[in-house]
């Protein structure tokens, strides 16, 4: 307590009212007025919007719009969290100057820290910008299924966690990998808009073309109007025909147009349809060939 007197005592001049006194306030009413009026209204508008996308957020489901108001509602508590430490920081320094206080050595005291935690916290910085820039996007959500090109290498699987430094990835092997969002490189997701399911089948060399892709258009255009394959499908499959041919085989292929978190489904189940039809038809495989190509993806 004597401390603080005598430094207020110190800070004050012939010509300056002593602090926290009427004619202080007087003197200084109009610009720690404005600042705090403003960080106050900063602080009650910024809680307020955060809050109210908070709300929004809680009716939402996985769909499109309930990720987006996600996203928005991440973004916006963000930004107003930084506002208002902005405008309380701006209230305290005109508090100091006001007591008297010489701000300078504090703010260039400031700058010096910044400029040193920025060299020692870059890739914080980095990987804080590109989450921001992640969320604003809607490159991906929690539950997308993701093929994330890193520096390291490529990261395969479902996000589980998405913040602004890092994502956290649940591989198919079930290893939870953690990727900083600053070497992201590039992203493929495989679950936004629609997906292509394609099968390659293969038969042996003496097999009539013809008559093996009549079977399979026979055996699509069934299982298409047929659960679940009615939901799954965008579109009716379709037989292109031979694709490939190998020193064993013939290659036939069949695509369809999924929705996009169901193409391995999709593909898994035609696979089944296809083996239990060409089995009926008498429609033989070719032979095992050590070494023989695998067909293109």
């Amino acid at each position: 307590m004597l401390l603080l007197r005598g430094v207020l005592a110190l800070a004050a001049t012939d010509t300056e009212p002593a602090p926290f006194t009427l004619d202080w306030f007087q003197l200084h009413k109009w610009d720690l007025g404005a600042t705090i009026v403003v960080a106050v209204l900063l602080t009650v508008i910024g809680r307020r919007w955060s809050r109210h996308y908070r709300r929004r957020t809680r009716g939402g489901g996985d769909d499109a719009e309930g990720r987006r108001r996600r996203r928005v509602a991440t973004v916006i508590g963000l930004l107003s969290g930084v506002v208002i430490v902005i405008a309380w920081f701006v209230f305290v320094l005109t508090l100091l100057k006001d007591l008297g206080v010489d701000i300078t050595p504090i703010i260039a005291s400031a700058g010096i820290v910044g400029i040193a935690v920025g060299f020692g916290a870059q890739t914080i910085v980095r990987d804080a910008l590109s989450g921001l820039f992640i969320f604003i996007e809607g490159q991906y959500d929690v539950g997308d299924t993701v093929d994330l090109t890193t520096s390291a290498g490529t990261v395969s699987g479902t996000i589980e966690t998405l913040n602004l430094r890092t994502t956290s990835v649940r591989q198919y092997d079930g290893t939870l990998s953690t990727v900083p969002n600053g070497l992201i490189e590039v992203t493929n997701n495989r679950t936004r808009g629609w997906g292509r399911a394609v099968v390659d089948v293969p038969v042996a060399l003496n097999e009539d073309p013809d008559h093996v892709r009549t079977v399979l258009e026979e055996l699509v255009d069934e299982v298409a109007s047929q659960p679940p394959l009615d939901v799954w499908l965008r579109q009716p499959p379709q037989v292109l025909g031979v694709t490939q041919l190998t020193n064993a085989a013939q290659i036939m292929r069949i695509a369809v147009e999924t929705e996009p978190s169901h193409r391995v489904d999709v593909e898994r189940l035609l696979r089944a349809k296809v083996v239990g039809r060409m089995s009926e038809r008498g429609i033989t495989a070719p032979p095992v060939v050590p070494g023989m190509p695998r067909p293109p993806e």
